[in-house]
């Protein structure tokens, strides 16, 4: 009998034992970072996950692209690590700890239709096209077509950003509100007359981008600050980057690192200088 219940403890030591192990393992495998907000920081964010998860396969780094605005509250929330915004974060942010981390630079592009045949606007044409104050492209010397105003959703970064550069925010006037850059992009190659802001990195042969005040979207144009459409992707943080639990500080210091800016830049993106 003694022997037997020498057995029974050694065996429920041994269970023990064996739950100690597989919960210390646990929180080793449950490392996690969660990112959410801007819809146009998706291709980069997409690449450097994959980078990020061959070099540290035991943190596994979530991502929901739910809007700059929406990712900055909830991060200000507390329910991400990471807020991705692709603007400036703002001072009533700032207040409530939000950290700016610019992790490149972004241009926006204008895009029409490939039919179409004005091809460059100036600053102030483009700010009256958004306020409805043009609304034929004839008044632009193009085709009697009236032009369709496609912009993003209120908690777009891009839009933010958009309207804030030139000068028409509360005042734009859209035809349409779409709740993601894939989106924008599709309806303007699909609709005639319609006109877009994208970030530049997605603009294909499907639209045209046109010249603004005879300066082209280019990535060389925005880093010379020639473009007068740019903008930055930010991933924030609430509180500095040092004040971080190890796996975000593990991430942002691949996002920073060489290997980090070269996938950066592969997304078509800019390195600040």
């Amino acid at each position: 009998m003694k022997n037997k219940w020498l057995k029974l403890g050694s065996l429920a030591m041994a269970t023990v034992l064996v739950a100690a192990t597989l919960v210390g393992c646990g929180k080793k495998e449950a490392e996690k970072v969660a990112l959410a907000g801007s819809t146009s920081m998706e291709k980069v964010c997409e690449a450097l996950m994959e980078g990020f998860a061959e070099v540290n396969p035991d943190i596994t780094v979530t991502t929901e692209y739910t809007g700059s605005g929406a990712g900055i509250e909830s991060l200000i929330a507390g329910s991400v690590d990471i807020g991705n915004a692709s603007r400036n974060i703002k001072d009533e942010e700032k207040e409530s700890g939000v950290v700016e981390n610019v992790i490149a630079l972004d241009g926006i592009a204008v895009i029409i239709d490939k039919q179409n045949t004005v091809t460059g606007l100036t600053k102030d044409e483009l700010a009256k096209i958004y306020t409805g104050e043009i609304s034929n492209w004839s008044e632009l010397g193009g085709a009697d077509e009236a032009i369709v105003v496609i912009g993003r959703e209120s908690e777009s970064g891009t839009r933010s950003a958009f309207e804030e550069l030139l000068e028409v925010e509360d005042s734009c006037v859209y035809a349409q509100e779409l709740d993601s850059t894939g989106a924008v992009l599709a309806k303007v190659a699909a609709t005639p007359g319609a006109i877009g802001y994208v970030s530049l990195d997605v603009v294909d042969d499907t639209v045209t981008a046109v010249t603004l005040d005879g300066v082209e979207a280019t990535e060389a144009n925005v880093l010379a600050g020639t473009y007068a459409l740019q903008r930055p992707f930010v991933m924030a943080t609430k509180g500095e980057i040092s004040e971080q639990n190890e796996a975000v500080k593990a991430w942002l210091d691949y996002v920073f690192s060489d290997e980090g800016k070269e996938i950066i830049k592969g997304a078509g993106l800019i390195i600040p200088e």
